[in-house]
């Protein structure tokens, strides 16, 4: 070491020691970087970062001496492109990388530059007439030609590919074009922490794309270990209700009495008997008393039918007849009216005579059907009145048995991850 002069035996010091203060050490590329925009992107940065630009074998001397303390920090030579400097940073790399990211501005290239990414001309007008600059854009492979006046590409173009260097023509050609492909700034090409090492390709990942795939993953291993029936903290309830929902299914499917489902099977089985008995019309004893009230008044034409001594009526008449026959001419002017109110009044007595048994007979069935009605009315009153009785400690009884399942299964599914947690099997 006589030979290595002072001033680089300091600057490797000072590089150890910034190492030992920060434990992020990241490399990057400073080419092509204006002295003003360095100047702003240093005043931007300050108190955040240090950054440290030196020759390459100062850098790779300081990287074998800060070996012994940093595990696997000697990597970063092979990241020492184009025109390196060291960062030091306390930052989060990934923080530090997106904001050099974001301090880059679009620049127009140059001669020799190395293309970041393919470098297309895409197709359309352009703001030149037609002349020499026709033969321009051909020579660089551009497929031209006139419209409306004005020299336009004809169709997308790669100049230039990613990692291939910048020729002058393509260089000309994309400047009067107002294309600029290159990016002006600090370019973090990688960067250390705690052993790992982390590349641009990495570092330059967006953040919600990153939290979308984690989530997604996170879903994924979740939906996983659902299907395959693998238990852990999360999942323990989820799997447990899955198994009892199954067996539930299974036992309603296969009319398995159990007293967890002994109500679904009676409901089952009801909604059954309902639809046989509405295939099959069967009819119900409410119908059939219907169909025997609907009759009754048959009954009452047939007990109007008979009239007796109907058949006496012209007998009697003939016998007064002649009666009023025999009496002399003087007293038949007396006798006329007597045989007209005779006349007048024996049909009443008869038809009253009639009359009177059949509405006695009409009388006592009208008794006898009110008396059927009323009785039928209670009954159907009281049946009501035990149904809805019925009907009420039915759902008092399904809401007891309801919460009492639910306490139950609550129990159940205690007992169950307690049990498994005592196992093992199942992880806090």
């Amino acid at each position: 070491m006589a030979h290595v002069s002072d001033f680089k035996k300091k600057t490797v010091n000072d590089i150890v020691k910034l190492s030992r203060e920060y434990p992020i050490v990241g490399v990057v590329n400073m080419e092509n970087l204006p002295g003003p925009q360095l100047q702003a992107m240093r005043a931007e940065l300050r108190n955040k970062v240090e950054l440290f630009m030196t020759k390459k074998t100062i850098m790779k001397v300081a990287l074998e001496k800060i070996k012994p303390d940093r595990n696997g920090i000697e990597e970063l030579e092979k990241y020492f492109v184009g025109m390196p400097a060291l960062i030091f940073t306390k930052e989060s790399p990934f923080r530090l990388a997106r904001i050099l990211r974001k301090s880059k501005t679009p620049a127009p290239a140059k001669a020799g530059q190395t293309a970041p990414n393919d470098i297309i001309i895409p197709k359309g007008p352009t703001p030149f007439a037609p002349g020499p600059v026709i033969s321009e854009f051909s020579s660089i492979g551009l497929k031209v030609g006139v419209e409306s006046g004005k020299v336009a590409v004809k169709e997308d173009s790669v100049v230039a590919k990613k990692g291939e260097k910048i020729t002058g023509k393509v260089a000309d050609v994309l400047t009067r074009l107002g294309i600029k492909p290159m990016e002006v700034g600090l370019s973090m090409m990688v960067a250390y922490e705690n052993g790992v090492i982390y590349q641009k390709e990495i570092l330059d990942v967006d953040e919600q794309q990153y939290i979308s795939s984690v989530n997604l993953a996170a879903l994924q291993g979740f939906n996983l270990a659902f299907n395959i029936t693998y238990v852990t903290k999360d999942n323990a309830k989820l799997l447990i209700g899955k198994a009892f929902t199954d067996a539930k299914a299974l036992g309603l499917s296969q009319n398995i009495i159990d007293k967890e489902i002994i109500n679904e099977l009676l409901a089952k089985a009801e909604r059954s008997m309902l639809s046989l008995k509405g295939t099959a019309n069967i009819e119900t004893v409410e119908k059939l008393k219907g169909k025997h009230k609907a009759e009754e008044p048959k009954q009452e034409i047939k007990q109007e039918e008979p009239k007796p001594k109907e058949a006496k009526e012209p007998a009697e008449e003939h016998k007064k007849e002649t009666r009023y026959a025999e009496k002399p001419a003087e007293k038949k002017a007396e006798i006329e009216p007597e045989v007209k109110k005779e006349k007048l009044a024996e049909p009443e007595k008869v038809e009253s005579k009639q009359e009177e048994p059949v509405k006695e007979e009409e009388d006592e069935l009208l008794k006898e059907e009110l008396e059927e009605l009323d009785k039928e009315a209670r009954e159907i009153t009281e049946k009501a009145n035990k149904q809805s009785e019925f009907d009420e400690k039915e759902a008092q009884i399904e809401e007891d048995l309801k919460r009492k399942k639910e306490e139950e299964e609550q129990k159940r599914v205690e007992g169950l991850a307690k049990e498994l947690l005592k196992k093992g099997t199942l992880r806090k």
